[in-house]
């Protein structure tokens, strides 16, 4: 089995908040994610793909194709937007990196397997919001 990542980045804001607390609760629990002004990252994707080489091409999956799916359907939804505010798939949730790399996993899964003839599938997302700070997800 070989395992091909591609990296995209895109910048977000959001703010961590859950209407249920009280205002002191929030900032216990997300100290300045809460702020109601919102804040921002410079996230990096690591979208990595698994399957077995292609005889005719050498590839698990083509590249091109992948980054171009990538971010039509995730990168320009997020992209210098407001995760709680501007983003569909967000609606209703909170806009935590975990649940962020949950909805990209919905969106990117199927697509993966298109793309690739059903030849590669989607392994693993890596979400960065800071370089210190990442989340990873299996599909699980």
């Amino acid at each position: 089995m070989i395992y091909v990542s591609r990296l995209e980045h895109f910048n977000a804001a959001h703010k961590l908040h859950n209407p249920n607390w009280s205002l002191a609760k929030n900032k216990e629990v997300f100290g300045p994610c809460a702020n109601a002004n919102w804040h921002g990252h410079n996230y990096d994707l690591i979208v990595t793909v698994k399957g077995k080489p292609d005889p005719d091409t050498g590839f698990v999956i083509d590249l091109k194709k992948l980054s171009t799916l990538i971010r039509t359907h995730v990168i320009d939804k997020v992209d210098h937007k407001n995760l709680n505010l501007d983003v569909a798939f967000m609606e209703d949730k909170m806009a935590s990196t975990e649940n962020l790399v949950i909805e990209f996993w919905k969106i990117l899964a199927p697509r993966i397997a298109e793309i690739s003839d059903k030849n590669a599938a989607l392994h693993s997302l890596k979400l960065y919001e800071t370089p210190r700070n990442y989340v990873e997800y299996f599909g699980e």
